[in-house]
Formats: C-alpha cells, structure tokens, sequence
C-alpha cells in the first residue's frame, strides 16, 4: 500500500497507512483467502466476530482437588466407538455360540477374575487339560476374529493415544523447566 502511495507521488500519514492496512486485513485482503465468513479465516478473526481457541486451554478448575481440565478432557470421551462395539459384539455372539462348554467356562471365569485352576474344579479336570482347553480356545478365538485381534483390544484409539501423548509431552516440559 505504502509503495502504491509513494508511486502515485501522494503524501500520507503512518497513521492513515495503519488504518487502511487494518481494515484490508479485516476484510481479508493480503490474508490467506479473503473470505469473511469462515470461522477460521483471518478476516474474521480480526473482525472479532469469532475466536480460535486451543484445545489445551484450561476449561474448567477442580474446586476439591485442583485439577484443571482442558477443552481436550472435556470433548473426548474414554469410551471406545460405539460401531466398533457394536461390531465386536455381534462377532462375539456368533463365536459364543461355537464355543464348547468348557470353552464358555473359561471366558466366563476369566472375566469373573478367575483362574484356569478354578474352571479345572468346577469340571473335576487337571489344570494342563483346562490349559490345553485354553490355548484351543485363543486359536479359535484368533481364527475367527483375525490373528491381531488380542493386540486391537488393548489398543487405545488413535486420538486418544495422541492427547495421552501430548500430555505426556507437556508433563516432560514442564519438569525440565524447574
């Protein structure tokens, strides 16, 4: 603009330069794009009319403990994807169904916290022929739900991963400062 007014053999003020400079940004001139409506274009972010804000910002500050929670801890969910359950669900239904009793005793001893040992009594059998019973029971359970399935179940999902990530990362910083 400057260079503009100089070639046109104008005289101007610093001042009436800022303003007109100001107000091209405002309209989203010289900016990336020149669109005024978008939320996060430029424009509007200076025109005051939206605000962009971090996900690490502080939202909230525990009044008991202390603890202040960021946008990101209030918009994510622990939760795994309800498709995704819904799936495993449906997959698990048609493979309890192929599992023999023993099969079944197990998973339910296993999840009840439980031992093989345990299943072993309650079916009057020897612990390594309830464990035999086991290991066929993980192949079957591999075979029809994939051989990394094991591994997909204790994986967080991928977003979650990322903010355990950067909250670790801001943890790090934060004790190399003091």
């Amino acid at each position: 603009m400057l260079h503009n007014v100089e070639l046109a053999g104008k005289k101007v003020t610093p001042g009436n330069i800022a303003y007109y400079t100001i107000q091209h940004a405002k309209s989203g001139r010289r900016s990336t794009g020149s669109s005024i409506v978008d939320v996060l274009a430029v424009g509007t972010q200076l025109n005051g009319s939206t605000r962009l804000s971090s996900l690490d910002e502080p939202a909230a500050v525990d009044e008991v403990g202390g603890e202040v929670f960021t946008f990101h801890d209030v918009l994510s969910q622990d939760a795994a994807d309800p498709s995704v359950m819904a799936a495993r669900k449906m997959d698990w239904e048609t493979l309890w169904r192929r599992l023999s009793e023993r099969e079944q005793a197990i998973v339910t001893y296993l999840l009840e916290g439980r031992t093989v040992s345990d299943v072993a009594l309650a079916f009057k059998v020897s612990r390594s022929t309830m464990q035999q019973c086991k290991d066929r029971l993980m192949l079957l359970i591999q075979e029809f739900m994939g051989v990394d399935i094991l591994i997909e179940v204790l994986r967080l999902p991928g977003w979650r991963y990322d903010l355990n990530t950067l909250k670790e990362g801001l943890a790090c910083r934060h004790e190399r400062k003091n």
